[in-house]
């Protein structure tokens, strides 16, 4: 059994570094703590030098554009990126070598003494984990938020932290699973169909998602989305306390909802936390909801809940405002990796106005609700490549919907909709689709995206 406590001299292998941040900080964490350290990546150094830099000058040792079987048979400890498949035949390597496999996540949750709030969706994961986290902060509480969103929990191991939130993937939550442990505070944001790729099916996708509340003890707490149909049903499964979130009013006890345009906090009695009138951005309601149960529950004042949504304008890359031109409002939503998502954010304009940059990669997803609402929403569409884009160029090529544009690259994609946009329309970039294929992840996406706005 490895003493995380102590890895000084012990052989460390971590398995893919990666581009959003959170590699180079397992990496920088157990430079410190005198482990030593090989990185493995199929990407190339190239695609890596980003992350590479960050690293520079640390006693690293790295094997890229292709892992090396001998490094998962010699070594003390394999740290594995989420993103690398379960049943990778290096790991199966690893496992026959009784090597222990962890993660950076499953690390933390050994050693962190504080109370963990973790929070997990198909959707809307990092924008409730970024306002919990600035609620509880404005409360002065010794709080710090990682995980998922790009940011490493092992930064803040012994920092005088008494809490985390944590934003996790499903696939970070399977990687703990053998620990038996969840959080104290879970938080279901939204469960729609994703990933089916890597999953055999969506009842595999949501019995992951159930591992947040599955080791869960009686003094827990469950906050549940009231208004999915799947998260409102995992009450009956929870063994803590459950607290509800809705749009709707609900008259039950231990629940957060919307009456008369006001949002209400309701234990025994019920209590106004804010009017809707005071939350400017409304696009991100269900995730505003969602966070303010918890700072309920951890008892930050209404003053306080106000003071941050006041300032809050949304995170990057979720329904983003990046220009008005001649009139024209070109809106960054690259997150959109699912369907769902991007129904949702065609739901917050007018009809008839947008153009819509879609299509990329292929997840095993439906596209049928989406290109129904594309049908009743949209003006024009503009198709990237990927394995999806035929997907829906058929499907809107049977409802006739007209024109359908298919372009070879992000640049192309912004000049053809400029061309096509009049005064007071709306070009949304809103894929439903992965990003793989024509770039790194949907931060470069993003990134090719504004870079293209900028330039026109």
């Amino acid at each position: 059994m490895i003493n995380f406590k102590n890895l000084k001299g012990k052989k460390v292998v971590v398995m893919g570094l990666g581009l959003i941040g959170g590699g180079v900080g397992v990496v920088k964490w157990l430079i410190k703590n005198k482990a030593q350290v090989l990185v493995t990546d199929l990407k190339k150094k190239s695609q890596l030098k980003e992350s590479i830099d960050k690293l520079k000058g640390l006693p690293i040792k790295y094997v890229l554009g292709k892992h090396d079987e001998k490094d998962f048979t010699n070594a003390d400890l394999i740290i594995k990126n989420p993103a690398v498949p379960s049943d990778s035949k290096f790991l199966k390597i690893a496992k026959k070598n009784k090597i222990p496999i962890e993660t950076d996540i499953s690390i933390f949750f050994r050693l962190f003494k504080g109370k963990i709030i973790g929070v997990t969706g198909t959707k809307g994961k990092s924008t409730t984990s970024f306002l919990i986290y600035q609620f509880l902060k404005e409360a002065k509480k010794k709080v710090f938020l990682a995980g998922n969103i790009g940011q490493s929990p092992l930064n803040y191991l012994n920092k005088n932290y008494s809490l985390a939130v944590l934003e996790l993937s499903s696939w970070q939550l399977e990687d703990m699973a053998h620990l038996k442990k969840s959080p104290q505070v879970a938080v279901l944001t939204t469960i729609f169909p994703d990933h089916l790729d890597r999953y055999k099916s969506f009842k595999d996708y949501i019995e992951a998602k159930k591992l947040i509340f599955k080791f869960q003890k009686k003094k827990d707490v469950l906050v549940l989305n009231f208004d999915n149909k799947i998260t409102k049903k995992f009450a009956r499964l929870a063994k803590g306390k459950v607290f509800y979130f809705s749009q709707k009013m609900l008259k039950r006890k231990n629940s957060l909802f919307i009456k008369d345009g006001r949002i209400i906090f309701k234990k025994d009695k019920e209590k106004e936390i804010v009017s809707l009138q005071e939350i400017k951005n409304k696009s991100n309601l269900e995730n505003i909801l969602a966070a303010i149960t918890v700072a309920c529950l951890f008892k930050v004042s209404s003053k306080k809940i106000k003071k941050v949504l006041k300032k809050f304008k949304g995170l990057p890359n979720r329904l983003e405002l990046i220009r008005i031109l001649k009139g024209v409002k070109y809106y960054n939503d690259s997150m959109a990796t699912v369907p769902q998502a991007t129904i949702t954010a065609l739901k917050n304009f007018p009809y008839q106005k947008i153009i819509l940059i879609s299509g990329g990669a292929d997840k095993n997803l439906n596209f049928e609700k989406m290109v129904k609402e594309i049908k009743k929403r949209c003006k024009a569409v503009i198709l990237l490549p990927g394995s999806a884009t035929e997907k829906i160029e058929l499907k809107l090529s049977t409802l006739n919907f007209k024109p359908i544009l298919k372009v070879k690259n992000m640049k192309e994609a912004v000049l053809k909709a400029s061309s096509l946009a009049e005064k007071d329309d709306i070009v949304l970039l809103s894929p439903g689709c992965a990003s793989f294929g024509l770039f790194q992840n949907a931060y470069h996406r993003a990134q090719e995206f504004i870079k293209a706005v900028k330039k026109l």
